[in-house]
């Protein structure tokens, strides 16, 4: 599908949105219809999977080419494209997955990120720009190097540096001559971590974040390399707040910060003075972006119930944002360090929507049209007809409104016989979007009814929605997901007894908790990386994660009842639904260890389940040929026990 992108001022879009969480209207269930449609057909999984997936860039100094991250192999591996189209160039090759990278400002290097069999302990490594061999610059097995950003001069990087067995991040300087790193800072908290923002110009100073485990608190830092002076330009922060970009003459950082009443909102600080000068006023999530190489204008985007638009305003304020007039869907900006061009001309647009998977789009700001760079889909996808998601919206067993994706299959009969399936999305802390999910449309294709509910917990709707399932998992976010259910139910089309449940991470976990807190729910489920016991999962998972963890339940030993309250282990026993596990070996996230104890529970109790292991991924697969063996495997289970 090809799809024109042009400038105009936001009023004048056609999409209209509830102007905040708080006027969402509620869906009437038998409003929901199944579209008919002579060509639909189940969707090939080859055909999705075969379909790529794109990740990062990076212009080059020049604005000549691009490179990318793409999966054209099966693998996520570096690739470069000319920026006016063409057939992409594979730099690196690798089984592991690659990411995070940038061109250096002299144009001669690309560095980037890669790990070891999914298990997040990333190198760095470098290789010139026209082509060469790969070098491991940091080549450390018990530490993980992050987010490389060259330094003005192309001489050093800017890193993220952790100890495997360390909660915290801080940053460091790699210089690639001597391929030393020097620590510029050292956190002690261990609830705190650091992340680059910018160097300045002349390479003698950094701007950085420091925020929590959960993102709720953030602080803005400005360190002089020198003589390792720090300033924090937020002193006293009681809410989230990070920089995103540097004005082009260092006097200006671009944020986003929850200030206003607990929802992310786009701002100016000044570095001098330390004023803020806001650009949104929103209960939607807006998010900071760049700064043109002119400095004349700011980006940032605006997350209105999981679908996102980019819009471009002066920098100076004085004139009207202006929003890039994409398709619905979620589009956004993508560029290390800056999506805008050398030259400032042009900007790297991602988009992709519900039906149409995720490609780069080159923006000119001359013209107002954008051309499309990449063509991710294959042909036989692009000409298969898919059901759109729509957003609905319902109320929970406390009168709490939810929102959340639905799909709905073609050509179903309103006869109360068809299955559906409630999709928990991960986190908790996270949110379901507008995105092109091949599992969704393998599902859907096949005549299930989905639905994807952004429950109490999710981000996207304010920091005190977010907080509402505070010590409180797998309650009244679970009863969200229950009520997910009734609405399936209320539409007409679906089976209250034909419902089954599936999800990742935290919905994973999810899944575990619904089938044994809420047994008579559901029909079958799949549980893909899920957490069974949050106390054996302090145990084993990634230090970090383990202060994420108590963020949101709370001291390990003060508030051990809500540790046990929350943990699916103290109700699987009660699960009637066929369960299936799939895991990868290498999670540091959702160690192993939880899928092990999941199966070996519910075979002891004399239950359904059965499991597989992906060796060499971790939290997620990534490998082509897993991604395609754990779809299959999900369909297999929810076809014989739902169908």
């Amino acid at each position: 599908m090809r799809i024109t992108l042009t400038l105009i001022a936001a009023a004048s879009l056609a999409f209209v949105f509830a102007r905040s969480p708080e006027e969402r209207v509620i869906t009437d269930p038998a409003t929901i219809t199944s579209a008919r449609n002579a060509g639909a057909h189940p969707v090939p999984i080859d055909d999705l999977f075969f379909s790529r997936g794109i990740g990062g860039a990076s212009w080059s100094p020049d604005g000549k080419e691009i490179v990318f991250t793409t999966n054209l192999t099966g693998r996520f591996n570096l690739w470069k494209v000319s920026a006016n189209g063409g057939w992409p160039v594979q730099l690196a090759v690798s089984d592991d997955r690659q990411g995070s990278q940038v061109w250096s400002p002299d144009g001669k290097w690309i560095a980037w990120q890669q790990d070891r069999g999914g298990n997040e302990a990333y190198d760095i490594y470098v290789e010139p720009a026209a082509g060469g061999v790969p070098v491991d610059i940091t080549n450390t097995a018990d530490i993980s190097e992050t987010g490389a950003l060259f330094s003005p001069d192309s001489s050093r990087l800017a890193i993220g540096w952790k100890p495997t067995k360390a909660p915290t991040t801080d940053i460091g300087i790699l210089d690639l001559s001597t391929k030393a790193v020097r620590n510029v800072t050292n956190e002690k908290d261990p609830t705190r971590s650091w992340g680059t923002v910018a160097w300045t110009r002349d390479g003698s100073t950094l701007y950085a974040n420091r925020s929590n485990a959960d993102g709720t608190l953030g602080e803005i830092y400005r360190i002089d390399l020198a003589s390792g002076r720090m300033e924090n330009l937020t002193p006293n922060s009681k809410v989230a707040v990070f920089a995103s970009a540097l004005s082009p003459d260092g006097k200006t950082l671009l944020i986003t910060s929850n200030e206003k009443g607990g929802y992310d909102n786009v701002a100016l600080l000044d570095v001098a003075s330390k004023a803020i000068t806001w650009v949104t006023d929103l209960k939607w999530e807006a998010s900071s972006d760049d700064f043109s190489p002119d400095g004349k204008w700011i980006t940032y985007s605006i997350n209105e119930d999981g679908q996102q638009q980019v819009y471009l305003a002066p920098a100076a304020g004085g004139g009207a944002p202006r929003q890039l007039a994409v398709p619905v869907g979620l589009n956004s900006l993508v560029g290390r360090p800056t999506a805008f061009s050398p030259d400032g001309g042009r900007l790297l647009v991602v988009h992709q929507s519900s039906t149409e998977v995720a490609d780069y789009w080159i923006y000119d700001l001359t013209t107002g049209r954008a051309r499309q760079l990449t063509h991710s889909a294959i042909a036989s996808l692009d000409a298969t007809p898919l059901p759109p998601s729509q957003i609905v919206h319902y109320k929970s067993f406390d009168g709490a409104t939810i929102s959340a994706l639905l799909w709905v299959p073609f050509n179903l009969e309103r006869n109360g016989r068809n299955a559906g399936i409630v999709l928990p999305h991960g986190g908790p802390t996270g949110q379901t979007t507008d995105a092109f999910s091949r599992n969704v449309v393998a599902l859907v294709s096949r005549g299930y009814t989905v639905i994807a509910p952004n429950v109490r917990g999710s981000t996207g709707y304010g920091l005190a929605f977010q907080k509402m399932n505070f010590k409180d998992l797998g309650g009244g976010d679970l009863q969200d997901e229950v009520y997910a259910a009734k609405f399936l139910a209320a539409t007409g089309y679906i089976d209250p007894k034909r419902i089954g449940i599936t999800g990742g991470s935290y919905g994973g976990y999810m899944t575990l908790m619904a089938i044994g807190k809420t047994p008579a729910v559901w029909a079958a489920a799949v549980e893909q990386y899920g957490i069974v016991d949050w106390y054996s999962m302090l145990q084993h998972e990634d230090p970090r994660l383990q202060e994420y963890e108590k963020s949101l339940l709370g001291d390990p030993v003060k508030d051990r009842a809500v540790y046990e309250a929350a943990s699916p282990i103290k109700y699987l026993t009660n699960a009637t639904a066929p369960l299936l596990v799939l895991q990868g070996e290498n999670d540091i996230r959702v160690p192993k260890e939880e899928a092990e104890q999941v199966v070996s529970i519910l075979k002891n109790a004399g239950k359904t389940v059965d499991v597989h292991y992906y060796p060499n991924e971790g939290h997620g697969f990534a490998k082509r040929e897993n991604q395609i063996d754990a779809i299959k495997r999900m369909i297999d289970w929810f076809d014989r026990y739902l169908k």
